[in-house]
């Protein structure tokens, strides 16, 4: 069943070293189409995560907001989210709809990702859905509003947390990222996909 965590679930090592390996390469494909990009938020601060992604639609912000485009900022359409990476979602969550967008979060040392609600798609009762690979990184989950009590877990690379239900629309962020904690990638880092329904 997995551990719940203000109603999110994670599933501890869910993938286990070579279903791991084999998604990284999988990525691989898809970043040789849609490289990351270190975006830019609307109020002009340079994010300290790159990213990319896979599917119908990829998040995409610049000085004109937050959305979901069809395209990657170089012009070219998202390239298909992977099967290895849609089988999660299909064991995990059975009863939702297919994803339409694979978002991919590269943290380097020092890369952290502040406390957000995921809200830019338009079916809340569909989960996000997201899968760790590589260097742990200590994940916090707070409330419905900003401010507050929060509680923060490591996760780590093969871990999957499921974030649905009442965990939907919680803020939640990275505070920090543990360099050199697992051996997958070959440079250190971590991957982090988090799967979607946007429509």
């Amino acid at each position: 069943m997995g551990v719940t965590i203000r109603g999110a679930v994670l599933h501890d090592g869910w993938l286990d070293a070579a279903a791991q390996a084999a998604m990284v390469e999988d990525l691989r494909g898809v970043l040789a189409v849609a490289p990351l990009v270190r975006p830019v938020t609307p109020s002009g601060k340079r994010m300290s995560v790159g990213m990319s992604a896979a599917g119908r639609f990829g998040w995409i912000t610049d000085s004109r907001g937050y959305r979901y485009e069809e395209r990657h900022p170089n012009g070219v359409e998202w390239p298909p989210i992977p099967a290895s990476v849609l089988a999660v979602w299909e064991a995990l969550c059975p009863e939702a709809r297919a994803p339409e967008c694979c978002l991919l979060n590269w943290y380097a040392e020092g890369a952290k990702m502040g406390m957000h609600q995921d809200r830019d798609e338009a079916d809340f009762d569909q989960p996000v859905l997201s899968i760790s690979l590589g260097d742990e990184a200590l994940f916090r989950i707070g409330n419905h509003t900003r401010g507050g009590k929060t509680e923060s877990v490591w996760l780590r690379s093969g871990d999957v947390l499921v974030m649905g239900g009442d965990a939907r629309l919680r803020y939640h962020g990275i505070d920090r990222v543990k360099p050199g904690s697992s051996p997958l990638l070959p440079n250190g880092g971590r991957i982090n996909l988090t799967l979607r329904v946007v429509t």
